[in-house]
């Protein structure tokens, strides 16, 4: 087997296209997701806890004096762990998102009863023969 032909046979197989469309969707999923954290639920978490927001807390390592992390970068190294923190926030409303909705869909999936096992072949046979003898 040649070496393209055995790459096409890989590159072709419904594991490789199923991931690669999963993949597509997971990042404009994540895209979605992003926005309801950022636009929707951190202005919610910040208004409950009197405006803050996480993401301007820092020290500045350099010595400079900025009013918000931005200015503070271009002056110089910075330890940005308000940042940090809101990554971390952001990653807990994520993560707990997916779980509530692969919760979902899982209970969705429970919910269909599996199909009867078609009967073998001989079985479904031996009832051809009776219903013909029954005539």
């Amino acid at each position: 087997m040649s070496f393209a032909s055995e790459f096409k046979e890989f590159a072709l197989k419904g594991n490789v296209v199923d991931l690669a469309v999963g993949v597509i969707i997971g990042g404009a999923f994540g895209k979605i997701v992003d926005s309801m954290v950022g636009d929707l639920i951190m202005p919610l978490v910040g208004k409950i806890f009197g405006g803050l927001d996480f993401s301007n807390y820092y020290i500045p390592l350099a010595g400079q004096a900025a009013t918000n992390l931005a200015d503070a970068k271009k002056a110089g190294a910075v330890f940005a762990y308000g940042s940090f923190i809101t990554v971390a926030l952001n990653f807990a409303i994520l993560a707990f998102v997916i779980f509530v909705m692969v919760r979902q869909v899982n209970r969705l999936r429970r919910a269909e009863p599996p199909a009867p096992p078609a009967p073998p072949e001989d079985v479904v046979l031996l009832r051809e023969i009776r219903d013909a003898l029954k005539k």
